[in-house]
């Protein structure tokens, strides 16, 4: 079974396994399971497909499978939005590898950057933290703001080099730093992992996005074990916290936006609840920012 056939099995089963029968609307009269959730029959049963035709799916053969029958599968597993979006990928990726002429490895990306005018954007956003992101977890460009909030980030021993973009996902599971930098470690980790399994739905020829996630996989347990749920995630907008090292707790409101330019990268930024501690700590980030650039102009 190849890589991907195993991502679609793993994917349905540990959707399949989320779902009661009792969630899904059966009844059931006595008599032990034997699985968690539902049995591969009844999600056929709720699919409206035979129960041969779902398991055929199951086994990772999705070449070929209609749109109706991937919705009526998704409805069966009550999948949300982001699962949606990744069982359609994954079926999207089958029906690309069946075809000859366009049949093709992984293959590395060439460098992605970002555009003068968006970086004008962000440095415009002065009391905003905004920063460019590719679904690697790549942070391609910031403002003077986010670059100081991800200072941790920025200095971590996990990027090889001032040329190397940081990477949230390295430096959330292979520096011990992540765990004071953000105080929900557990909630930061899984999102990472989620946004890193929604990508490689939407571009598994990505040489880079597989390297990571072998490095990752290899070097932390945690990782495995996450990246083995198959859980995705589409990471719009939402709360998230920070320690800080030089102005302690913050607690930022985020909104993330596709590029229309280029959609594999995310523009995220984070502004504090007005009259609050955090954005009082965010403005006098932007002033040890601004002390740092300073200093730095300065030695040059």
């Amino acid at each position: 079974m190849s890589a991907k056939s195993t991502d679609v099995r793993d994917f349905l089963v540990t959707r399949r396994a989320k779902i009661t029968p009792e969630q899904a609307g059966l009844t059931i009269y006595g008599g032990n399971r034997r699985v968690p959730g539902l049995r591969r029959e009844e999600v056929a049963m709720l699919a409206g497909v035979s129960a041969d035709y779902y398991t055929r799916l199951e086994k990772g053969n999705l070449a070929g499978v209609s749109d109706s029958v991937l919705d009526a599968i998704a409805a069966a597993l009550q999948l949300d939005e982001a699962e949606r979006v990744y069982l359609f990928d994954l079926a999207r990726a089958a029906n690309a590898a069946g075809r000859p002429h366009t049949r093709a490895g992984q293959r590395r990306r060439p460098q992605q950057r970002v555009s003068p005018i968006v970086q004008q954007i962000l440095d415009s956003m002065t009391t905003t933290a905004a920063f460019v992101r590719n679904g690697r977890l790549d942070i391609l460009a910031t403002n003077p703001l986010a670059r100081a909030l991800y200072s941790p980030v920025f200095d971590s021993p996990t990027r090889t080099s001032e040329h190397t973009p940081p990477n949230l996902a390295r430096f959330g599971f292979l520096d011990p730093a992540a765990h004071d930098f953000f105080p929900d470690y557990d909630q930061s980790c899984h999102t990472s992992v989620a946004i890193l399994r929604t990508e490689a739905g939407r571009d598994p020829h990505d040489k880079g996005l597989s390297d990571l996630i072998g490095e990752l996989s290899t070097r932390s347990e945690d990782f495995r074990t996450r990246w083995a749920a198959h859980d995705v995630r589409l990471h719009r907008t939402g709360v998230k916290c920070f320690r800080h090292p030089v102005v302690g707790e913050l607690t930022l409101n985020f909104e993330a936006m596709q590029l229309t330019t280029d959609t594999s990268l995310t523009l995220t930024a984070y502004t504090a609840q007005p009259d609050s501690s955090s954005a009082e700590s965010l403005q006098l980030l932007a002033s040890w920012a601004a002390t740092e650039i300073s200093t730095a102009s300065g030695n040059q």
